[in-house]
């Protein structure tokens, strides 16, 4: 089944206690573009995190969104400068004694002291880290493609329907083309009676002109190779992987067959039906821009 390249899907995990968020959300591009949106501090967690999202997309505007929310993680390590401290004690009891200073000397005091207390982060398992995003990553691309599925559905009915009229139209065009070379000669002998002035017409010489006048408005090959390419849209349309650049050239030569008839046709009713055709393959045509 046919996937569409706009969707959306999101997802949220834990790595430990850090909450990690995802969202995806995607337009058409000729080309896979994915963007993603990280913290600088996770800047090398990129990579891998395209290498996961291009399993699941060929192409199409992706921007990935990854929140990391470590505000719950205790992870924050408080560090005695023991040294320091030891120094500061040393120094205050000397002048204590040395001055005959009162009170004691309380732990209250010395972590006013700058540099006393040292507060740090401990160490992120960030192979572990990676692990966990990529997972919840894949849980966001499940939603994500199921989205896309079922716009693709919606878009291979309506191409379906576009098909089964332009195969109409093909018909109606094959039955109009000997109807035109028909009235073409009833016209050609009127004119000739007209300009000869007498019912004695030559009918080997309209039989001639008939028949040039049939091969250069024959249509056969165009309506076989307009149906040939319907078959293919349609095989195309129930195929699992990405065929989107593939119908962007089927339906240039849809159009290109169109435009061969309606240039061949010299009859009102045709002209008419290939009007009808080519806005069917238009239709197509937009249609096809949405697929991956």
């Amino acid at each position: 089944m046919i996937k569409s390249m706009t969707g959306y899907g999101g997802a949220k995990g834990t790595s430990g206690k850090i909450d990690i968020s995802v969202e995806l959300k995607s337009v058409n591009s000729r080309y896979l573009d994915c963007s993603i949106k990280l913290s600088r501090v996770y800047i090398a967690f990129e990579e891998p995190i395209k290498q996961t999202v291009q399993k699941h997309i060929s192409r199409g505007k992706i921007d990935v969104f990854i929140t990391i929310d470590s505000s719950n993680a205790d992870d924050v390590e408080i560090k005695i400068n023991r040294a320091l401290a030891e120094g500061y004690l040393t120094a205050l009891t000397v002048l204590a004694d040395e001055y005959s200073l009162n009170g004691d000397i309380s732990a209250a005091a010395l972590i006013r002291i700058p540099d006393i207390l040292i507060a740090s982060k401990r160490e992120v398992d960030k192979d572990r880290l990676c692990t966990d995003i990529c997972a919840v990553l894949e849980e966001a691309l499940t939603a994500f493609d199921n989205m896309r599925q079922s716009e693709g559905e919606k878009l291979n009915n309506d191409i379906a329907l576009r098909l089964d009229e332009i195969e109409r139209l093909t018909k109606a065009a094959m039955e109009a083309s000997p109807a035109s070379v028909a009235e073409y000669r009833r016209k050609l002998e009127a004119r000739m009676q007209e300009v000869l002035q007498t019912a004695d017409i030559d009918e080997q010489r309209i039989l001639a002109e008939a028949a040039l006048f049939a091969d250069r408005v024959a249509i056969n090959e165009e309506t076989v190779r307009l149906f040939s390419h319907t078959m293919q849209l349609r095989e195309m349309l129930s195929s699992s992987e990405p065929v989107g650049r593939k119908l962007d050239f089927l339906v240039q030569e849809l159009n290109r067959e169109a435009n061969t008839i309606g240039s061949k046709g010299n009859d009102a009713e045709i002209a008419r039906i290939t009007v009808d055709l080519k806005a069917e393959i238009e239709k197509i045509r937009e249609q096809a821009q949405n697929i991956e």
